[in-house]
């Protein structure tokens, strides 16, 4: 990312945030129900698929356990909890400038509140994922990611690349954080995501698995 990017990086998430806070409690609500059902039929119709073809299954999904702000993804990870065959995982912060370690979650698994204040759960750590649902605050069509800043994701991910396990990556974002239009440049280390959700469809459309 050049200077002037940099420069704008933090005056560009306060109105992204600015946006998306905006946003009026019933539209937020049915925007969150849109998601969780397009990622469901997503998830399930690559499974049918991948299982009709006799090729290795999907079944590990690093999620992220949504704040107030972010689009509720609760309910459907309760619900893909509840199939035997998915295992569901939610990040954890182990230290500073590390990369988060996915630890497995079901809605019996204790949670507490991790180093911003996001819950965390108390589970073994996770088998590398398959799907990983990363939050978004701002994105382009391309699959650019504009997160709050910490630079966890973009470890994690440059990390799972690294490993050689093959993965897919969705942002979780709301419509009104597109940067079409921002003065945005992503940052060489950025990792492209494989598709974007939003509330109003997808943004860029998720690959087959």
């Amino acid at each position: 990312m050049n200077d002037n990017a940099q420069d704008n990086a933090v005056p560009l998430r306060m109105r992204l945030k600015q946006r998306r806070a905006q946003q009026a409690a019933g539209d937020r609500d049915r925007g969150a129900l849109l998601i969780r059902g397009r990622l469901y039929t997503w998830l399930a119709t690559n499974r049918s698929r991948l299982l009709e073809s006799g090729r290795p299954d999907a079944q590990c999904i690093a999620a992220f356990w949504s704040m107030a702000d972010e689009p509720a993804l609760q309910p459907l990870l309760r619900q893909w909890a509840q199939d035997e065959t998915l295992t569901v995982s939610l990040p954890v912060v182990t230290a500073p400038g590390a990369r988060l370690q996915f630890r497995t979650w079901t809605p019996d698994t204790p949670m507490r509140p991790g180093a911003y204040g996001i819950l965390e759960p108390e589970g073994p750590q996770a088998p590398p994922p398959d799907v990983v649902l990363v939050p978004t605050l701002g994105f382009t069509r391309q699959g650019d990611r504009l997160g709050y800043g910490g630079g966890y994701y973009d470890r994690t991910l440059a990390a799972l690349k690294a490993s050689g396990h093959p993965f897919t990556t969705l942002g979780i974002a709301w419509a009104c954080g597109d940067l079409s239009g921002e003065d945005y440049s992503p940052a060489v280390h950025d990792v492209r995501l494989d598709g974007v959700l939003t509330d109003k469809g997808w943004a860029l459309p998720a690959p087959e698995l």
